[in-house]
């Protein structure tokens, strides 16, 4: 299993559902909406984030391998038009392989079927195959040592794990409320608007990401997510502008054939 399990997807869904249900009024379980209180539900203010220990982060390299770049456009294209048959040629037909705390793969199933079930494909918003143009655009990439031969992406970037430990218990944070910014000099505004003022730039380093973040309520807007940099400053930073430590894997190899997708890690809970 992958240390440093920090979903990007996962962490802004998480987030952004503490966020909401108060929002709209639903406890958990709850399928229909009760009455809000007077002015709605404001939540709390959150208390100043004291400046913390800046903690270098050395982002993942490209994996540029001629074949592996073609590869990924194939997919792209066949993700574009969600060609489910044309999917099932790029996927390993034996050998799948799913991790979680341990390998979820029905290997009397085909690989495509497993990892239908991993990403959820056939969700009806389609957001399995949003999953999946998110890897085919993914440029990096790094070797899976317990599978030789096998590449993951996204890769993981360098931190020191001690002085992310010592982070953590200044900050009495917990491992998913921190990202990093994929490149250098990223602007912080200070609204979740891209013509906000900037209010600091972030060099390479982790961020404290904030529980208030949430997707825009107009899908149509970019996502930002609240952040709070080394300084104790706080604002907000655009989410295609930022990753998580570890997260969501997908898997691959080269066959005779060509590279195929071998294996997952994360993905849905059974």
């Amino acid at each position: 299993m992958r240390p440093l399990l920090i979903a990007t997807t996962l962490m802004l869904t998480a987030l952004a559902t503490a966020t909401l249900v108060p929002e709209f009024g639903l406890a958990q379980g709850q399928s229909e909406q009760v009455p809000l209180p007077p002015g709605g539900f404001k939540p709390p203010p959150m208390p100043p984030v004291k400046p913390y220990q800046a903690v270098a982060v050395t982002p993942p390299g490209r994996y540029d391998e001629p074949s592996f770049v073609a590869f990924r456009k194939q997919l792209a294209d066949v993700v574009q038009h969600k060609d489910r048959a044309a999917l099932a040629k790029l996927v390993v037909s034996q050998g799948f392989f799913w991790m979680q705390d341990k390998d979820l793969a029905d290997k009397r199933k085909s690989g495509i079927a497993n990892l239908a079930m991993a990403i959820d494909l056939d969700a009806k918003d389609g957001s399995g195959w949003d999953v999946l143009a998110g890897y085919a655009n993914d440029s990096t990439g790094a070797p899976l040592p317990e599978h030789p031969g096998v590449i993951c992406a996204p890769a993981d970037p360098s931190v020191d794990p001690k002085a992310f430990e010592t982070l953590l218990q200044a900050t009495q944070t917990e491992p998913p409320e921190w990202g990093y910014p994929i490149s250098d000099g990223v602007e912080m505004r200070s609204a979740a608007q891209p013509n906000a003022p900037v209010v600091e730039k972030l060099g390479l380093t982790l961020v404290r990401v904030l529980p208030d973040s949430a997707p825009p309520q107009d899908p149509s807007q970019p996502a930002f997510l609240h952040v709070a940099a080394p300084s104790g400053k706080s604002g907000f930073v655009p989410a295609d502008s930022f990753s998580g430590l570890g997260g969501d894997q997908m898997c691959y190899a080269k066959e005779a054939s060509g590279w195929k997708i071998a294996g997952y890690f994360g993905g849905a809970t059974q």
